[in-house]
């Protein structure tokens, strides 16, 4: 109640000022000034006015904020609002939130230096006012609020200082009064940012839940593409290792222990600890000393793979699926059998591993098959790097295949360290 008294009084003594001024200049009128009736009823009806608006504008005030003090019966306002998002983000969702605002016009927003600036149509709550542009609160000020917001940046958050207030000069607050107006679009824009924060909250749970179960999802994709592994390849080794402890001792010996040697580097890993190219190259060499055993002459090895680029992260078995590619596909169906690359060089941000052989090429009826070991190749590059890693099958010359693996390569600094 004393807040509403002590702004009626303000706004009673600027207009007694006023009229008090007037009346003086009208008394000295010359001719009419004698007059006093018409001067005397103008300023009653304008008190009247006066009075009426006043105590309509702290009405409304009460009923838009609960409550009437200092703050809430002021044209002119004020707030400081924390934003839990980096500060480009709080520009966007402010912006965005005062662009949406009733009546709002001549929005001009400047990312660089994090500000908005607006102009708000001032809707008469109650239509038209009484006497229209002869109420004397109407006299001071334009028909229009404006808005300025400044971001400004912290600590991945953003604070917005907001000023909503009368496009007219300070002084006209002695003598006019806004409707609650500007607290009204103060109180929307802060709503409408809690709505829009609320929003994006709800939007990254979403997300991360979403992520999560791809993840899973992914985890199980590459679980099951891994088991998908040649077992022939074991029974074949342990049949022709018994065989070889009747005829050859020295042999299946040998066999036996490339075998433990390719088991240990075929012992499972997690997706999240991805192997070597070192490690994926033992298991190889130990795959393919198998087969030289078995295939004797008919089989050639040569290996080009730098110490440097051993500690290169490469998804576990494929390697291994591109030399069992060389060997079924290529030389195990000729009679003279031939000879398998494998070679690794740094391209830039890159590795290239490439497996070749001299057999059968692309265009042999021997190289065709279900395909499902390149396309698990590529499937897992795809799901692990990207656009960063890929597969590539050409044939090579003169005769023969090259398949070639590109992945992300380790930075100078961390390979030369793996190195040491």
């Amino acid at each position: 109640m004393f807040r509403s008294i002590l702004f009626l009084a303000r706004l009673f003594i600027a207009w007694g000022a006023l009229l008090f001024v007037a009346a003086a200049l009208w008394s000295s009128l010359p001719l009419i000034g004698w007059m006093e009736w018409p001067i005397v009823l103008a300023c009653m009806v304008t008190a009247a006015l006066v009075v009426a608006g006043g105590f309509s504008h702290i009405r409304r005030v009460r009923l838009i904020a609960g409550r009437v003090n200092g703050e809430t019966l002021a044209n002119r306002h004020k707030r400081q609002i924390e934003i839990p998002l980096e500060a480009g983000e709080a520009f966007d969702l402010l912006d965005a939130a005062i662009r949406e605002l009733p009546g709002v016009a001549d929005v001009v927003s400047a990312r660089d230096s994090l500000q908005v600036r607006a102009k708000v149509v001032r809707t008469d709550p109650y239509g038209k006012q009484p006497f229209g542009r002869w109420n004397p609160l109407n006299w001071f000020g334009t028909p229009r609020n404006q808005i300025l917001a400044t971001v400004t940046p912290g600590h991945d958050s953003g604070s917005v200082t907001l000023i909503c207030e009368p496009e007219s000069a300070a002084w006209s607050d002695w003598f006019r009064v806004d409707d609650g107006t500007n607290y009204e679009n103060l109180e929307a824009i802060t709503r409408a940012i809690s709505r829009r924060v609320a929003e994006h909250r709800r939007h990254e749970k979403a997300a991360a839940a979403q992520t999560a179960v791809e993840k899973e999802l992914t985890v199980a994709r590459l679980s099951l593409l891994h088991a998908q592994v040649e077992p022939h390849f074991l029974y074949n080794t342990l049949a022709s290792a018994q065989l070889l402890t009747r005829s050859d001792p020295r042999r299946a010996d040998e066999m036996l222990g490339h075998l433990i040697q390719y088991l240990r580097h075929s012992l499972p890993r997690g997706e999240e600890a991805p192997s070597t190219l070192g490690d994926e190259l033992e298991r190889a060499i130990a795959y393919l000393e198998i087969l030289k055993i078995r295939m004797g002459p008919r089989l050639q090895v040569q290996i080009d793979v730098p110490e440097s680029l051993r500690a290169t992260p490469l998804p576990p078995m494929m390697l291994q699926t591109l030399v069992e590619n060389a060997i079924k596909h290529g030389l195990e169906p000729r009679t003279s059998g031939g000879t398998v690359w494998i070679r690794a060089r740094r391209d830039g941000d890159s590795v290239a591993v490439t497996v070749a052989d001299d057999g059968n090429g692309l265009g042999s009826s021997a190289t065709s098959g279900s395909g499902i070991g390149l396309k698990n190749v590529r499937e897992r590059l795809q799901l692990r790097h990207g656009e960063r890693a890929g597969l590539a099958v050409v044939a090579n010359f003169p005769a023969g295949v090259a398949a070639t693996i590109t992945v992300p390569a380790l930075p100078a600094t961390t390979a030369t360290a793996e190195v040491r």
